[in-house]
């Protein structure tokens, strides 16, 4: 079975930026989305950005538009999420997820509707 493997996490003070990686260790036949969903204790997991695999379309929740920009390799089999002007209140667990729904850019994104999840990278941004 495929996996994703996320990094590029870390330690920034606010208003600094870091890119995230997610790479597919194997293409999942049918993929449909690629997001980034976060994570803080005792939250719900929250969808912040996906990209469709093959039009490339693009969701972003309200909070980090205009601050983050999702993308993709498909040949590297590989999504992105570029992050600028962090705010301390981008601290969580950022996880990379696969989708093979039609459904999987509905917003908010849902993560039932997500097959395949990495492991997670941590993200902490200091005021």
């Amino acid at each position: 079975q495929a996996r994703l493997i996320e990094s590029g996490g870390g330690s920034v003070q606010a208003g600094g930026s870091l890119r995230l990686s997610c790479a597919a260790s194997e293409y999942t036949y049918g993929t449909n989305c690629l997001s980034w969903f976060r994570q803080t204790p005792g939250k719900e997991r929250e969808g912040v950005a996906g990209i469709y695999h093959g039009s490339g379309r693009v969701y972003y929740v309200d909070s980090v538009k205009g601050r983050f920009t999702i993308s993709q390799d498909d040949e590297a089999n590989e999504v992105y999420l570029q992050m600028s002007g962090l705010k301390p209140e981008d601290t969580a667990m950022y996880y990379c997820a696969l989708s093979t729904r039609g459904s999987c850019l509905r917003p908010p994104l849902s993560p039932p509707a997500y097959e395949l999840w990495g492991q997670g990278t941590q993200v902490t941004v200091s005021s």
